[in-house]
């Protein structure tokens, strides 16, 4: 069974930095898209970073520049590193996985897993 377990939301100013995880269990796709999706209240949940099995990336505009993805094959953990927030950054933000391929789809649908989410609040 695949769990993913999100960890490191936390409240901070804007111009802050933060580093969210998502911890992987059985999950053995040898090929593979993960990601950071997030949704703000009212809005649709959007992608802001995916890498795949590859060590491709792919960043939404928003972010670019700000954040960065990377992943610990040995600890079967994705980070994702969050700098210079800004208020429009605040949403709840879910690590997700396909379920296996190494496509990268951007519609939240093509992502098989999801983990719980993690509170990101970033205030002015």
């Amino acid at each position: 069974q695949v769990q993913l377990l999100e960890s490191g939301g936390d409240s901070v100013q804007a111009g802050g930095s933060l580093k969210l995880s998502c911890a992987a269990s059985g999950y053995t796709y040898s090929s593979y898209c993960m990601g950071w999706f997030r949704q703000a209240p009212g809005k649709v949940r959007e992608r802001v970073a995916v890498i795949n099995s590859n060590g491709t990336t792919y960043y939404a505009d928003s972010v670019k520049g700000r954040f960065t993805i990377s992943k610990d094959n040995a600890k079967n953990t994705l980070y994702l590193q969050m700098n210079s927030l800004k208020p429009e950054d605040t949403a709840m933000y879910y690590c997700a996985a396909t379920g296996g391929g190494s496509w990268c789809a951007q519609s939240r649908n093509a992502y098989a897993y999801w983990g719980q989410g993690t509170q990101v609040t970033v205030s002015s």
